[in-house]
């Protein structure tokens, strides 16, 4: 996930947005249902909240229903095996191998 998007989606699941963050194992549920509440929520939004793909002008907008559900994927696998969830902003990294 990326930038903006993801930090909506996080405060949608009633986290703060900061990054870097966690969300422990025993708040996954709630942040879960909360999530899954706004973006059905948010479909009549839709219009507003949607972003194009980037560099397609021609695509139709992707709304933050079809931008959660990795996410919502995420958080159903950790509620269901007991896991805390942690993030952090990507760091290039130098030192990565060629070839």
């Amino acid at each position: 996930m990326f930038g903006d998007v993801a930090v909506t989606l996080l405060k949608m699941a009633g986290h703060s947005g900061t990054v870097p963050g966690a969300l422990l194992a025993g708040d996954i549920p709630a942040a879960l249902a909360r999530l899954e509440h706004a973006a059905v929520a948010g479909a009549e939004e839709a219009g507003k909240a949607s972003v194009r793909p980037d560099d397609d002008e021609d695509s139709p907008p992707v709304g933050l229903g079809l931008r959660a559900y990795p996410l919502v994927q995420l958080l159903t696998a950790a509620a269901a095996q007991g896991c805390d969830v942690m993030w952090e902003r990507d760091q290039p990294s130098v030192n990565s191998p060629i070839g």
